[in-house]
């Protein structure tokens, strides 16, 4: 079992593996999400004070559900309410947009010398005399 925490949320003492809240307050935040998801599904175009107003989510949660990429803005580019963390464009979900993800996966990789290793030469295998092949008259 990991450490032993206090639930940020709802103050109750639980095992943290990994989770930064405990399963009660998990399966609350489950549910939010559901309502959200909802919602959004069943009222297409509708703004995040809408969205928030309706499901009473707060605009934070809302958020954080498009940061960890469980929701996603539609429509035309025109967002103005999440932008990459790193350059500012404007994006549809999560935290980094595709060109400054992809810039970073290949920083990661080429420090960490991922993918960059040349493939080990392998010596061919000396064989005995008798895997070789031979001619039936050579061998006689």
């Amino acid at each position: 079992m990991g450490d032993i925490r206090n639930c940020p949320r709802c103050g109750k003492i639980f095992g943290y593996i990994g989770r930064p809240i405990c399963n009660s307050c998990m399966q609350d935040e489950e549910d939010e999400f559901k309502k959200v998801k909802e919602y959004v599904y069943e009222n297409p175009g509708a703004n995040m004070a809408e969205v928030s107003q309706a499901t009473e989510i707060s605009v934070d949660k809302i958020m954080r559900f498009l940061r960890d990429e469980r929701l996603e803005i539609t429509g035309d580019d025109s967002n103005m309410i999440l932008e990459c963390e790193r350059c500012s464009k404007a994006i549809k979900t999560g935290r980094f947009c595709d060109h400054c993800k992809d810039d970073m996966a290949s920083g990661f990789k080429k420090e960490f010398g991922i993918g960059n290793k040349p493939e080990p030469r392998q010596e061919p295998d000396k064989k005995s005399d008798r895997d070789k092949m031979f001619t039936a008259t050579r061998r006689r």
